[in-house]
């Protein structure tokens, strides 16, 4: 299976069904192919580990990190682009175990393709919802303030400024 995620939050965007266990940097250049015809975007960077390497894999006008440099002579925005790397593993393991890719029922390299594929929609969706769900709770909540805050603080505000209002300083 080969898998494309973005670096920041993990969203699938291009996972493949491969067959006969093929060598890391061969899939590579159709990997980021499938990702900008899905997304329109080509990307800038990538951050990869050791199964890449050789100059000939490499997508053209893509720069590429290899994770064989000395840690000491990384940048500090390097070392945490590479510790991103990591953040691929438990996108696999949700795959499979949440979104039933550790078992296809569907016939077939075909099968195999539409079962990554829709593994993949599926994770994308639950993230989808969940956010969407987050943004409501906030709103619900935002909404839940202000109306126990007009319940009230506005009568509390205008005892206090009754009492003011009845105070004599000269008497």
């Amino acid at each position: 299976m080969s898998l494309v995620t973005t670096s920041k939050s993990n969203w699938i965007v291009g996972v493949q069904a491969l067959h006969c266990n093929p060598y890391d940097g061969h899939t590579w250049k159709d990997a980021i192919n499938q990702m900008e015809k899905i997304t329109s975007v080509r990307p800038k960077e990538c951050y990869v580990d050791q199964g890449y390497k050789g100059t000939d894999h490499h997508p053209e006008d893509v720069q590429v990190y290899l994770s064989n440099k000395s840690r000491k002579k990384m940048t500090r925005w390097e070392r945490m682009w590479m510790n991103r790397r990591s953040a691929i593993e438990p996108v696999i393991f949700h795959l499979k175990h949440d979104h039933n890719m550790i078992r296809n029922f569907l016939k077939g390299k075909e099968g195999d393709r539409i079962n990554a594929i829709l593994s993949a929609a599926g994770f994308n969706f639950s993230k989808l919802i969940r956010a969407f769900f987050v943004i409501w709770e906030i709103l619900s909540l935002h909404r839940f303030y202000f109306q126990f805050e007009s319940c009230f603080f506005s009568s509390k505000i205008s005892i206090f400024q009754g009492r003011l209002g009845r105070i004599s300083f000269f008497s």
